[in-house]
């Protein structure tokens, strides 16, 4: 397993997690849970080890702040096979780490790690099973799970009472912070403070002792030491203090009911995925929460910058994380997949053309041979009502992957399982759904045939356009009724006459996919070519046929 785990901060995606985790040791696998920083993994082993001891398991933890003889004892145990269950940061992918019979890597808050931490896990993915948790995957984690290179999973469903954060998009100045702090203090509240330069944090907080007289500040950030550290934040947790002024340690692990106000200096300067996880520690009640994401007016933010702080604004609702991940994606490109880096630009070719290149050069490599792409996007235009419903599908990403499973239905047998499975999924199937199935699998047939664009333009005629220099040909043409080549890279295809009713869209869509897919009959006798400039003569039927439903 390879899956990664997407759902948004709060939403019970350590609780799966640790479901899994119980279930692959009670089998007799061992199971390493990675954790970004030291809190979230002491927060993790606490938990992990309450709910797991009363089944005799033994769960240990493994970080910088353990002493050297705990280390040793807990990475002897691993070898050994008595340690069921370690949680640790980085130091579990150290060299000097062994396992006796690993069989899960639990991966919490994916975006925090780098390149060189990853490629580690890829050296265990032969041989483990892998469960990536992320509220905010960062583009390439996204996009190889959209590509179906890695399994993909979501949490939707927000714990009852659960009500959205406010977000605010704000210049910094006295009265913002003073109204925060006191809209929160007011109600027995607790207030979060980011600031992300260590240096200036004893200021602000003086700052804030002025705007908000009596209120408890306290400071924490990653210089501090273990017990100063776990001092300040318990203390916070227990409610000794109002505020916390902070840099962002308090990203990931924090669960705290009472504190849901967060200000956010120098917004500008954070990720969009980071600023995501900084809003996600508030709002974790049935209380109102707000985020305010303060700005200097000083120094404006660039374009980036405000298309991350828009899409944060925007995307504000109860399980919007993935929205985020999408629009993080859009923003910064996919990245390479297989090298170092974790976003760039693919604007040059377009997303759509970097999957074909991508799956062309997958098929390649799987079945050895050299990489061939031919990128063709067929424009069929025959006047039919073929789009997806809103009240159909509302949902932007299902709507997209259902897109791309009708895209991925290039044979007969696969477009028929395709409509199987939505008519099991969603019932009976709308008009423009059925007619949008067609028309994907005419796209891939027509593909095959070198067309590039096919126009119904009246009702006895068809505009094909081709390669300029290369002629239609297959048997597909001898069901027209004549064929007119008129310039380098056009031809007139004429319908065969058709009796009763007028011929509409869904009769001329039948046709080609029968004529292309060979169910049609091949008319007799029929005119070949008529010299470019020159009319053709209709041509005559020999003796009586039998009526097919498109005629």
């Amino acid at each position: 397993m390879d899956r990664l785990l997407c759902g948004d901060v709060g939403f019970g995606k350590t609780e799966l997690a640790l479901r899994a985790a119980f279930r692959a040791a009670a089998s007799g696998r061992q199971v390493a849970v990675l954790a970004p920083t030291t809190i979230l993994a002491e927060q993790h082993a606490r938990t992990f080890a309450g709910r797991c001891a009363p089944f005799g398991l033994r769960v240990e933890l493994l970080s910088r702040y353990r002493t050297g003889r705990q280390r040793r004892e807990v990475e002897d145990g691993l070898q050994r096979g008595t340690v069921d269950i370690v949680v640790g940061t980085h130091q579990l992918l150290g060299e000097g780490v062994a396992f006796h019979d690993l069989g899960l890597v639990v991966v919490d808050e994916e975006q925090r790690f780098g390149v060189r931490q990853k490629e580690r896990l890829k050296q265990l993915r032969a041989e483990v099973d892998v469960l990536t948790l992320s509220a905010t995957p960062i583009p390439r984690t996204l996009h190889g799970s959209l590509l179906g290179i890695r399994g993909i999973s979501t949490l939707d469903h927000p714990p009852p009472g659960r009500q959205e954060v406010e977000t605010r998009v704000l210049f910094r100045d006295d009265r913002v912070l003073q109204d925060a702090l006191q809209r929160e203090l007011a109600r027995q509240g607790q207030v979060f403070v980011l600031h992300n330069r260590i240096a200036e944090l004893e200021v602000l907080a003086q700052r804030l002792r002025q705007l908000a007289p009596g209120a408890r500040i306290a400071i924490g950030h990653g210089q501090m030491t273990e017990a100063e550290i776990e001092r300040t934040v318990r203390a916070f947790v227990r409610g000794d203090f109002d505020v916390l002024v902070s840099t962002t340690i308090v990203e990931n692990g924090l669960d705290i009911s009472r504190a849901n106000t967060i200000l956010i200096d120098h917004a500008d300067h954070f990720g969009l995925a980071e600023l995501h996880q900084l809003r996600g520690r508030v709002g974790r009640s049935d209380v109102k929460a707000y985020c305010f994401l303060l700005l200097d007016r000083d120094e404006p933010p660039g374009l980036e910058a405000r298309a991350r702080l828009k899409a944060l604004e925007e995307f504000s609702h109860l399980g919007a994380g993935f929205a985020i991940a999408m629009k993080d994606l859009e923003i910064r490109g996919a990245g390479n997949l297989l090298g170092p880096q974790q976003s760039g630009h693919i604007a040059a070719v377009g997303y759509d053309m970097y999957c074909q290149l991508l799956r062309s050069a997958v098929e390649s490599a799987k079945h050895q041979q050299p990489v061939r792409v031919q990128v063709v996007e067929v424009d069929v235009d025959l006047r039919v009502q073929a789009f997806l419903p809103q009240d159909f599908l509302a949902e932007p990403r299902q709507r997209l992957e259902l897109l791309r499973e009708m895209d991925e239905a290039t044979d007969d047998e696969r477009l028929a399982a395709l409509e199987a499975e939505l008519k099991d999924r969603y019932g009976k199937l709308p008009r423009p759904v059925q007619t949008l199935l067609r028309v994907f699998r005419l796209k891939h047939g027509l593909m095959a045939l070198a067309v590039r664009a096919v126009q119904w333009v009246e009702q006895d005629r068809i505009v094909v356009h081709h390669q300029p220099g290369v002629p239609l040909g297959g048997a597909w043409l001898d069901c027209f009724a004549d064929v007119r080549p008129v310039e380098a890279g056009k031809t007139h295809l004429m319908l065969p006459a058709k009796r009763g009713r007028p011929r509409t869209g869904e009769d001329v869509l039948a046709f080609l996919l029968d004529a292309i897919t060979g169910r049609a009959e091949a008319l007799p006798q029929r005119q070949r070519e008529a010299p470019t400039g020159s009319p053709a003569t209709p041509p005559r039927r020999a003796g009586s046929r039998k009526r097919l439903p498109w005629q």
